[in-house]
Formats: C-alpha cells, sequence, structure tokens
C-alpha cells in the first residue's frame, strides 16, 4: 500500500466553501464505485461508531439518495442528495441537505462536486462543497465536519485496500 498519499482538506470561510483533494490507491472503477454505489458507501460514509443506512439511492440526474447516518443508540440523521450532474467515472454532483424521516429537506443545502482521476494505479477525488448560507456553513464546521470527514474518507481508504486484496 502506498503510504504517501495526498490529503488536503481546505476550508475558505469568506466563500463559504471546502475543498477537499484525496489520493486512493485504487483504481478508478473501484474508487467511482465506492462514491456511487449504496452498498459500498453504506460500508464508509458515516464516522465510526455512527453508521450510513441507505433508504433508497438512484443514480442518475434527477435521481436521489435517502439515508441515515445512525449512532451507536440508534438516533438517526437524516440526508437528501439530489443529483444534478453526472459523466461516468469522472465526475458528478449532486445537492445536499439534511431532512426529516419524511423527506422534507431543511434547507439551505449545500454543493457537493466531485472529480475523479487515475494515474499509475492511484486515483484523486476532487470534492468542492460550496454552503448556500453562512449559518450552515458554520454549524458544519462547528458540528466537527472536518473531523467526521476525514475519518469516513479514511474507512474508504482501509475499505479499498481490503477490496485490492480480494481481487
Amino acid at each position: 500500500m502506498k503510504n504517501n498519499l495526498l490529503f488536503d482538506f481546505t476550508i475558505d470561510k469568506a466563500t463559504r466553501t471546502i475543498f477537499i483533494k484525496r489520493e486512493f490507491a485504487a483504481g478508478l472503477s473501484l474508487v467511482w464505485d465506492a462514491f456511487t454505489k449504496k452498498e459500498i458507501l453504506d460500508q464508509w460514509w458515516a464516522p465510526a461508531p455512527w453508521a450510513s443506512r441507505t433508504k433508497f439511492m438512484n443514480f442518475e440526474v434527477g435521481g436521489r439518495r435517502f439515508f441515515a447516518m445512525v449512532s451507536p443508540e440508534g438516533q438517526e440523521r437524516w440526508l437528501i442528495q439530489r443529483y444534478t450532474s453526472i459523466s461516468p467515472k469522472t465526475h458528478f454532483n449532486y445537492y445536499n441537505a439534511f431532512a426529516d424521516k419524511d423527506e422534507n429537506p431543511e434547507l439551505p443545502g449545500s454543493d457537493w462536486d466531485y472529480h475523479f482521476s487515475e494515474q499509475n494505479g492511484t486515483t484523486t477525488v476532487h470534492i468542492t462543497i460550496k454552503n448556500e448560507s453562512p449559518v450552515r456553513f458554520e454549524k458544519m464546521i462547528e458540528l466537527g465536519f472536518q473531523e467526521g470527514f476525514t475519518a469516513c474518507l479514511q474507512q474508504l481508504d482501509e475499505l479499498l485496500t481490503l477490496k485490492n486484496k480480494q481481487v
């Protein structure tokens, strides 16, 4: 396993934007699937000890993923993602918002933009998260988004390492 994988997490408070750049020692197809298939997403998307549970996911433009992050005590925090753009294996974008259990979004939300590229068996994922609202942006930061999402990406790295060994 490559130990010097790039990981950059930048918060730009002036523009309410988060920039993440992360390399994975895995091929593009495997990394793409990890971000676009519910069976794989649910294995890494919530920071431990929380778990991700997808109620439904339709990965197509106009489609949605509706899921909960579930605490060990069973507390659910629902989110809805609405896919706005998809270019297979290279890019996708969605609008993300917290929601109630009945799929009613708590607006405002944020735009998530993903770009994927591969070189020499290492896949790089660029994620840009833009927030409409300064209040929502500050709430994300206060709730420990950087720490939580960093933990999720580490879980994904471990999962990809296991999947690479199975191939």
